[in-house]
């Protein structure tokens, strides 16, 4: 098998030695091009050149949710073509890994090595539906670049604490989970619209759901994880069916502490509930829309600000293997 690999070599959990194992590893069971990513985007732009080659047959992603993102975004350039595009595989190196856990992949990049080569010896693998999102016709945002994300994106309150985090990590400091969350308080503590929310989600003949503060769309659960502890926003959503959306129209002080204790103590059977909780499974088509600009984010990638974004649920999107 010829196989590409995608090294970002800012990942933060492994190290140059543990990379030169994996690769020699990797390397051992296939004809592996390695591919180090050298600027933002760069991930991207291999995986479209990997789509448009007649020779790839499998892109593996080393690297966190961000290097997964931009390579199925190269990939899927065109559009998805399960069957004709070369597979995925992801060995995690970033500090949360959200897809490659959902997959059931192990979190250390050397156990996960060992499953991904047993699944390519065994010729385990499935496809499973992505997200879609773009500018809504008709809005300042309808030139935004369609962009696909893997396992979630989010308009408002979780973008901009994603914002705050990439922030601080430009000053240097260490993506942790501790530091997620004093950003999380932080952004509380300043969200101007926490108590009157501007967020309409609105879907092909239904009501639409509106004065929401908080919106996350979900591709499959958990939404994330606090270390090895999974967080389950909306427990329904999967890999084999359209998204969800877990919405908020309430954040006062009592309303925060609630949700974030029913995040917190979350399952695969019960996510945050209550009378200012929205949540919608499996839906196709949607758009968000705000009445003032607000942060967005995909995968864990703040992407700055926008007032409205159109969302897809496309299943049987890309093949990995796993």
């Amino acid at each position: 098998m010829r196989a590409l690999l995608v090294v970002n070599p800012a990942a933060t959990t492994t190290s140059a030695r543990t990379r030169d194992v994996l690769i020699h590893a990797l390397a051992s069971e296939m004809k592996l091009e390695v591919v180090t990513t050298e600027y933002r985007g760069h991930a991207r732009d291999l995986g479209k050149q990997a789509a448009e080659s007649k020779d790839t047959e499998l892109v593996v992603a080393l690297g966190g949710d961000g290097t997964v993102n931009e390579v199925v975004n190269g990939l899927l350039h065109n559009g998805p073509r399960p069957e004709s595009l070369p597979g995925l595989a992801v060995v995690p190196g970033g500090s949360t890994n959200v897809f490659a856990r959902a997959l059931g992949l192990p979190n250390d990049p050397v156990e996960s090595t060992g499953a991904l080569l047993d699944a390519l010896r065994t010729g385990s693998r499935r496809t499973v539906g992505l997200g879609l999102a773009s500018g809504t016709e008709g809005t300042e945002d309808e030139g935004v670049p369609a962009r696909w994300f893997t396992f979630c994106a989010g308009l408002g309150f979780d973008a901009s604490v994603i914002g705050r985090v990439e922030q601080q990590r430009e000053r240097g400091k260490r993506s942790t989970h501790a530091l997620y969350v004093r950003q999380m308080v932080r952004q509380f503590l300043d969200e101007p619209n926490r108590r009157h929310g501007t967020i309409t989600l609105s879907r092909p003949g239904e009501d639409p759901v509106s004065d929401l503060v908080l919106s996350i769309v979900c591709n499959t659960s958990p939404w994330t994880y606090l270390g090895n502890r999974p967080v389950y926003a909306s427990p329904q959503a999967s890999f084999d069916t359209g998204l969800d959306v877990l919405g908020l129209s309430k954040l006062s002080t009592p309303a925060m502490a609630r949700y974030a204790t029913q995040l917190l103590t979350s399952t695969p059977e019960r996510g945050p509930h209550g009378k200012h909780a929205a949540l919608l499974h499996d839906l196709t088509d949607f758009t968000l829309q705000s009445k003032v600009p607000l942060p967005f984010q995909m995968d864990g990638d703040h992407l700055g600000l926008r007032t409205s974004v159109t969302f897809t649920g496309v299943r049987r999107a890309l093949r990995v293997i796993v």
